[in-house]
This record gives C-alpha cells, structure tokens and sequence, in this order.
C-alpha cells in the first residue's frame, strides 16, 4: 500500500484531485451560460435547460454501468478513457449547428464523466494505506468544489467576452494538457485485480437496496435535495439577466461563489453528528436552505446573495448528513447503495430543473418560492419517514459532495 510522504502519494493524491476538477469543470460549465444559449438559439428558458440537464441525467443513468465495467477491466483505463474522451467531445460541440446536437453531444459528455467519477475513489481506497487515503480524500473533495465553481464562473465570463464556442474551446484544451497529466501521474493499480462475472452481483445488490425502505428514502432526500439547491442557482442566472438588474453573463456567473458556504457547512456535520440525530440535521439544513430561497425574494444583490450562500450551506448540510444515512445504514454491498444514492442526486437535479425554470418562465421568483416550497414539503415528509426507522446519532458519519463510487472490492467495501 502507498505510505503518506512518498512519490507515488503525491502522484496519485494530485492527479486524482486535477482528474476531479477538469471532471466537474465539464460538467457545470454551460450552467452560467444557459440565458445566454437561450437567446442565441432563440428558445425558451425550459428548453435550453436540457444542454445543462442532459448532461447530468446522462451521468446519473452511467455511474453503475461504469463501475460495474471497472470491475472488469480495472478503474485506471475506464477513468482514463471518461477523462480524454472529453475534449473530443467538446471539439464536436463546436461543430454543432443545432441545439439538438449541442444536447446529444452533453449527454455522451455527461457518459464520459461518469467514467471518472464513478471509480476515482475506489482507485484511492485500493492503492493508499487507510492514513493516506483519510489524507488524500480531502484533496480530492476539494479539486471537485472548485472544479465546479471554476467551471460556471470559467463558462460565465468567457462567454459574455468572446462566446460560447470560445468557452468550450478553453476547456476543452485545458481537458486535454491536464489529461495528459493524470496519465503520466497516475500509477498503475498493484492493489486490484480485475474480475469478470460482476454484473450479477450487482443487479441483486441494486434490487436489495431499492427494496430497503431506510435507504431508498435517503436516496428520494438526496434527490429532491439536488433538485431544490442545483436549480435555484440556475434560476437565479435568468433573474440576474433579466430585468431590473440586467447584469452581463459574467457578472451573474459570479454566485456561483456562494457554494463556498456549502463546503463549509459540509464539513460541520462530524460535530453535529457527535451531539445530535442525522435526521435533525437532514431537518436543520432544509429549512436553512428554504429560508434562503425566501430570503433572496428580494430584488437586491445583497438579498440574492445572502439567500444563496443559506440555499448552500443547508443544501450540501442535508446532502452530507443523506450521504452519510446509505453509507452506514447498508447492510451489505455499500458500494453500489452510494451509487444508487448518486443515481437518484442527478436525476433529481435533471429533473428539478424543467419544474423550477417552468415556474420561472410563469411567474417569476414568486412561483418558483411556490413551487419550491411544495418540494421543500416533499423532503419535510420523507425526514418525518426516515425518522421512523429509529435512527440514531452514532450511525451518522460525514461524507462529501460527489464523492465517488467504491466497487465491491474496495478496502471500504468491507467494514
């Protein structure tokens, strides 16, 4: 196992964590530029939201295919294969005449970050010694925070000076030089053999999960969760644009900042768990966030901000403690319950979007505080269910955002 301190943990703590942050750059590039796409297609708020959606419904439907392929074929090359076919994909964008196209092309992208996403951790588990890893995932959490922060804000303003193709043409080329730099940092696994015959093995481990009603309400919280907080920031781009302020792209990209407090609340949930229930966290931090869409009602940066960084810190408040709930309250197979728990995150992002951009388009921030609050009363449900299953505080343990997929072989796997 590699030790903390030399060669090979620097190599693969760095080149993970660089992997991670070209991962969620790609992801969450368009999403600042959805108001700006919108009108140079000449569609509806709705529409445009699919080049933003396809591509997380794509990632959402391929995590567990492609952790399940890992198993055959090792985490290295599938994660190579997702990372480098990425500025391809992003050249065949700029290609594209049509917003048909453009979405096709999204959705294999969102394919392609599944390949990454869904086994970089695994690959941590199996390589590093278990002080090494409880080190290195905190780098590697972080690589994927600011990826998706540098991404929007990346997408944002370079869209507003030179274009959108000019935006994906940057990535894309800083994709592929940090590609070429995870491959030559990246080690081959010595810690893992690959195996065929899994996929039996998972299709029973999915059907247990979805049959455990402890764990599927979890996933509908995570789910309903992403919907509400990934949403809302998409929907505050068009306010931003919009009259009466009718800032720049560049400018309205800049909220995405907000998600800094989200990272913070994130890692508070170890103290909260040492002194009271999961669930009340779950709680806690829905109804920080839900104050936080009330809050941003008004029309003033001030209000909009402070209303986003509540919507953050609740959001990623609630997804830890969600997170943490299917890790621990898995009997068996963990790897595949947190796939399944990041399933369910992704389509209730995808999802979310159509509902709460629709209300936009209809009435305003009000109908989107109404429809909003009718999912904010879907998660106050679910917890008062959850709560049900007599959880208690010891079962809780932090987890991060995006925090990948072990596969059944892992270290983890096993405790």
């Amino acid at each position: 196992m590699i030790q903390i301190g030399s060669k090979q943990y620097q190599n693969v703590t760095w080149g993970l964590a660089l992997g991670s942050f070209l991962i969620f750059c790609n992801l969450y590039l368009f999403q600042p530029m959805l108001p700006y796409m919108a009108q140079h297609f000449v569609v509806t708020e709705t529409q445009i939201n699919w080049i933003f959606a396809a591509s997380t419904l794509a990632l959402s439907v391929f995590l567990v295919p492609w952790a399940v392929a890992s198993e055959s074929y090792g985490r290295r090359k599938v994660m190579l294969t997702g990372l480098l076919s990425l500025p391809f994909i992003n050249l065949a964008m700029l290609m594209s005449d049509s917003l048909l196209s453009l979405i096709l092309l999204r959705a294999l992208l969102g394919v392609a970050l599944a390949a990454f996403a869904s086994v970089a951790v695994a690959y941590m588990v199996e390589e590093l010694s278990e002080k090494a890893f409880s080190k290195a995932i905190g780098t590697y959490i972080a690589a994927n925070s600011l990826g998706g922060i540098f991404g929007r804000i990346a997408g944002g303003t370079l869209t507003d000076a030179l274009g959108w193709q000019y935006a994906v043409l940057v990535i894309a080329g800083l994709t592929f030089l940090g590609g070429l730099v995870v491959i030559r940092l990246l080690p081959i696994q010595k810690n893992f053999t690959p195996q065929r015959g899994m996929l039996r093995y998972h299709n029973k481990a999915l059907i247990k999960h979805m049959r455990n009603k402890t764990l599927w309400l979890a996933m509908l919280v995570g789910g309903i969760n992403f919907a509400l907080f990934v949403n809302l920031y998409s929907v505050m781009g068009f306010r931003l644009v919009a009259p009466p302020l009718s800032l720049p792209v560049s400018l309205a990209s800049l909220i995405f900042l907000c998600y800094l407090a989200g990272t913070i609340s994130s890692k508070l949930t170890g103290r909260w768990c040492a002194h009271f229930s999961p669930i009340a966290g779950i709680v806690t931090g829905s109804a920080i966030s839900f104050v936080g869409m009330m809050v941003a009602y008004f029309d003033s940066i001030a209000s909009m901000v402070l209303g986003l960084m509540l919507i953050s810190f609740g959001a990623f408040f609630t997804h830890t403690l969600a997170y943490s709930w299917v890790s621990r309250k898995a009997t068996h197979a963990k790897a595949t319950a947190t796939a399944l728990y990041l399933v369910h995150y992704y389509i209730g992002g995808s999802i979310g979007g159509f509902f709460l951009i629709y209300c936009w388009q209809h009435g305003g921030w009000l109908s989107v505080m109404q429809g909003g609050s009718v999912l904010y009363l879907a998660l106050f449900s679910l917890c008062y269910l959850l709560s049900k299953q007599d959880a208690k505080p010891t079962d809780c343990e932090p987890l991060a955002e995006n925090s990948a997929i072990l596969g059944p072989n892992s270290n983890l796997e096993a405790k």
